[in-house]
């Protein structure tokens, strides 16, 4: 199963388009979780106390488990992001707060070092931006903590860049993206 993290919150968005091309290029069943739209908050001590409370207690099945399992259960991970004032979505860190589950998504080794349980071996990262894309301010991130907090191996970046250049013909620029899938995947 593909579970396609989409963090793009307007209609139109061109990031959501290359994702859903990148998910036809895939030919997998794709579960969505449009995380704009779900009841997430950034972590706060409330949350962190239960949380920490139902781990203590083995009550693994609570729903505050519900996006980790589900990210953990994916055979592949397809995350869309536009590059926003030299970042991702807000929205998006909040999710990665959400699923870094210790005794879900990763466990500590005997050193204190997190080692990944997440059955994925690939994440894409899809993004578009109006300007240049600075992987170092985003992708590189996600890539980091997909690698060293939940064990997923590989990582792949799909991007359309200067779309809101007055040069760029952008019904260009992502197409030519969405042609050159077979040599980015």
């Amino acid at each position: 199963m593909v579970l396609y993290v989409n963090s793009c919150v307007r209609s139109n968005s061109r990031t959501d388009r290359l994702a859903r091309a990148v998910l036809s290029h895939l030919k997998e069943d794709v579960v969505e979780l449009r995380i704009g739209s779900e009841e997430m908050k950034p972590l706060d001590e409330e949350a962190v106390d239960y949380r920490n409370q139902c781990i203590e207690e083995g009550r693994m099945t609570d729903p505050v488990f519900f996006y980790a399992k589900q990210f953990a259960a994916a055979d592949t991970i397809v995350m869309s992001a536009p590059f926003w004032d030299f970042s991702f979505p807000a929205i998006l860190k909040t999710y990665i707060e959400n699923i870094s589950v210790p005794g879900v998504t990763f466990h500590y080794d005997d050193q204190g070092i997190p080692r990944g349980m997440c059955k994925a071996k690939r994440i894409i990262y899809v993004s578009t931006s109006g300007g240049p894309f600075f992987p170092e301010y985003g992708y590189d991130y996600i890539r980091a903590i997909a690698h060293d907090q939940f064990g997923i191996e590989d990582a792949c970046l799909v991007v359309a860049e200067r779309l809101d250049l007055p040069e760029t013909d952008v019904e260009k620029t992502l197409e030519e993206t969405i042609r050159d899938l077979d040599h980015i995947l």
